[in-house]
């Protein structure tokens, strides 16, 4: 793969043999983003987990202190008098049933995440197909299956993000964007480890964090030493 002048000059700052402690990390991933929009900075986990036993699937959300920078538009499902709630709480879009065929058929999708109240998860069911696919299924262990939908839309707005395992488990979330101090980065990075520490599986055996690496949207990959985690 081809990479471009801006690319090249920023991979010389990193040393690909270094396993760099956290803080070093960030301002090091800080000085890579060179792009001409601010851009995301994401972590990348890769697990010793195997994804296809259940009970070694790791799934869960962590509000990240200082937010992700950008913008989430919420979807919720709902009825009755959670709608109004839904809406008070500052949700972009509010509906049930009605939804269904914009979503099926015309594609709308101009939401980041998904909300509804357990009731409406047979309607939601539904749309299994569409949103599965796309990591936006409303889940209870990520808090989006629930009755306390403002709590949820609050959640979700202060910078709450969910992570998973991929295919090949790994995690990707993102902390921030690269305008963000480095102290700020620092605190959110904090607090994904130490929700992904919490949700180590019990039935793993073996090694659970097999590597750690920070990057910027167009930027070089740097290893972060999974040491003291």
């Amino acid at each position: 793969m081809k990479h471009g002048k801006k690319y090249s000059e920023a991979a010389k700052l990193v040393d690909r043999a270094v396993q760099y402690e956290p803080a070093d990390a960030i301002a090091l991933v800080k000085k890579t983003a060179v792009a001409k929009f601010d851009e995301t900075i994401e972590v990348h986990i890769k697990t010793g987990c195997d994804g296809r036993h259940a009970e070694q699937q790791i799934r869960g959300a962590v509000v990240l202190p200082n937010g992700t920078g950008k913008t989430v538009k919420v979807l919720v499902f709902a009825k009755g008098d959670k709608v109004a709630e839904a809406e008070a709480a500052g949700a972009d879009y509010v509906g049930g049933d009605e939804l269904i065929p914009k979503i099926q058929n015309e594609g709308w999708l101009d939401f980041d995440v998904v909300v509804a109240t357990p009731d409406m998860m047979g309607v939601v069911g539904r749309l299994g197909k569409v949103l599965g696919p796309k990591g936006l299924m409303p889940n209870p262990k990520a808090g989006t299956v629930t009755m306390d939908v403002t709590k949820a839309i609050n959640d979700i707005k202060a910078g709450k993000i969910e992570y998973r395992l991929d295919k090949s488990n790994i995690v990707h979330v993102p902390i921030g964007k690269a305008s963000f101090t480095e102290e700020k980065l620092e605190e959110n990075f904090t607090a994904l480890m130490e929700a992904i520490v919490k949700a180590k599986p019990s039935a793993l055996k073996g090694q659970y964090l097999r590597s750690i690496s920070l990057a910027a949207t167009m930027g070089p990959s740097v290893k972060v030493s999974t040491a003291k985690f």
